[in-house]
């Protein structure tokens, strides 16, 4: 949406919606429901999950609307929204962090190698293979950019967890992508 209307138009929109405009509400969500189901799809486990975080991340942007000040962008403003609501459903979610805590220094790095190689669907598909856990952590430090710090503290868990959590999601992710080579490999070879 925000490519397709000017700023001043947008700005117009969003007084309308806090003004309580049905038409313009619905609107915005039309001009942004994708760009935000695509911030809901990296958290919940399936589209089902997805749908009902982004129902509930625009119930909850509406309410806030009037917390926008104009300055900034509204689509990274109202982006983090979204996420934080995804986040705040997860944490409702019994048994999200069943993992122990491992010391920092065993953390090994992660290497992107393979990535280059995939397309943006096949690395969210193995993304959406996760457990909720690591995916939570992941998309927070990895995609949200929130510090380990940030995260203990958002999800109610150790920095300790936070640190585990997406050590353990890296080291999933590479092995999916070594799956992944491989068999492009076998299929290059065979075919």
């Amino acid at each position: 949406m925000a490519n397709e209307v000017n700023i001043e138009e947008l700005h117009q929109l969003i007084l309308e919606c806090q003004n309580g405009n049905g038409s313009a509400q619905e609107r915005l969500y039309n001009g942004f429901v994708k760009k935000f189901f695509g911030v809901c799809l990296r958290y919940g486990a399936d589209y089902a999950e997805a749908e009902d975080m982004l129902q509930e991340g625009f119930v909850k942007l509406f309410r806030k609307l009037e917390m926008y000040n104009f300055s900034g962008s509204f689509a990274a403003w109202a982006s983090r929204l979204i996420s934080n609501n995804c986040i705040d459903m997860l944490r409702k979610k019994p048994n999200l962090y069943t993992l122990t805590e491992e010391k920092e220094s065993s953390l090994e790095s992660f290497s992107s190698e393979g990535i280059d190689d995939l397309y943006v669907e096949d690395l969210m598909n193995l993304v959406h293979q996760m457990p909720s856990g690591y995916r939570t952590v992941f998309n927070m430090y990895i995609v949200e950019g929130y510090s380990h710090r940030e995260i203990a503290e958002r999800l109610n868990i150790s920095e300790g967890t936070s640190k585990s959590q997406l050590n353990r999601a890296r080291k999933l992710l590479q092995s999916k992508l070594q799956e992944l080579k491989e068999i492009e490999v076998s299929k290059m070879i065979k075919g």
